[in-house]
């Protein structure tokens, strides 16, 4: 079988947090490559009905993305290989510095119950790439701002084509890049042009408990209302509609009120929505310990050009090294669903 081309024209809803080298803002193939082979993860996964075969799926992943460390990997003679090239393809149209050099503006406070003054709501949802100096402001030298287009093209085997565009459409619904990516930052839209068709797939399903099983993100979850994806109402501009997402997130975290400081003795219930946590840390954690959260947001265009925050619930397992205890998990999961239930500005969504 031959190659497959596929165009799309791809925009930002939200500055991007994307960084060259020299810490500059800038449109690069690798986080749009590494997009879509998460959510090929997720489309492999619901092709097995979510009960994959781990290994099989990481060879079928190395043998399609590129790899560096299969051990079984062959060349078409049959000599053992230690790495092999991606058979992917990824070209952006523009290579562009980003002009986003400065935050201007006012950034919109926000009460936090365990800080003394409000909080800009820019900052908290993209501290690391945001700092406070005076003032919200960049760490790096630039970041893309909300609206920059250019053109994105792959090209790939045609017979991996079923799960790339299922991938490509999970992509466009639920996939961010760059920093604080999961915060909403860097969403994006992709808009398929010059004859490409436009790619679809049913939501990848997985009742959330059951998808527990597992310690990567394979599924988003759902319950017995339906799929674990909520919508804001339309906002005209991302400033506003960030700002309501660092209202939820800070209401959905502070729920669970802390009882111990640094290096406590065990984990409490917050620290498994994520880790680390500012002068909340686990003494058998320590300071090195990663969890990211498992809640994800986006930020999506309506057809007449607004915007609306997606909020939506990706569960999996804990690595190992946390000891997860799974019930006190799915505790602290049922209360955070039913929460997001109770706001009246949020609805679930099928899509």
């Amino acid at each position: 079988m031959g190659m497959i081309t596929l165009t799309y024209g791809v925009s930002f809803n939200t500055p991007a947090f994307l960084g060259n080298a020299e810490q500059s803002g800038q449109w690069r193939t690798p986080p749009f490559k590494s997009q879509l082979r998460q959510w090929w993860r997720v489309a492999y996964a619901a092709s097995k009905s979510f009960r994959p075969e781990v290994v099989d799926m990481r060879d079928t992943e190395g043998r399609l993305f590129g790899h560096a460390w299969l051990e079984n990997d062959r060349d078409s003679q049959g000599e053992r290989i230690a790495a092999r090239k991606s058979l992917v393809r990824i070209r952006l149209g523009q290579w562009s510095e980003g002009k986003l050099r400065s935050w201007e503006g006012p950034d919109a406070g926000v009460t936090h119950k365990n800080v003394p003054k409000p909080v800009g709501s820019n900052l908290y949802m993209g501290y690391g790439p945001l700092m406070f100096k005076g003032g919200t402001a960049l760490k790096g030298n630039a970041a893309i701002q909300a609206g920059e287009h250019t053109s994105l093209s792959l090209a790939f085997p045609a017979e991996h084509a079923k799960l790339i565009h299922e991938a490509l459409a999970l992509m466009a619904s639920f996939g961010t890049v760059g920093g604080r990516g999961r915060n909403g930052w860097g969403s994006f839209g992709l808009q398929p042009v010059d004859g490409t068709p436009v790619s679809s797939t049913a939501l990848p399903l997985r009742p959330w408990r059951d998808a527990l099983v597992f310690d990567w993100p394979h599924a988003i979850g759902q319950d017995d209302e339906g799929a674990l994806v909520w919508k804001t109402h339309p906002h005209k501009d991302w400033k506003t509609l960030m700002k309501e997402l660092a209202i939820l997130k800070i209401e959905l975290r502070t729920q669970f009120e802390f009882t111990t400081g640094n290096d406590a003795s065990a984990p409490e219930e917050r620290h498994w929505l994520s880790y680390p946590v500012t002068n909340h840390s686990v003494k058998s954690w320590g300071d090195k310990a990663r969890l990211p959260n498992s809640l994800r947001f986006k930020v999506r265009k309506t057809p007449d050009g607004q915007l609306v925050g997606v909020i939506f619930h990706m569960p999996c397992q804990p690595p190992a090294a946390f000891g997860p205890n799974l019930q006190v998990i799915a505790g602290v999961w049922r209360q955070v669903h039913a929460f997001l239930d109770g706001q009246t500005q949020l609805t679930r969504a099928k899509d």
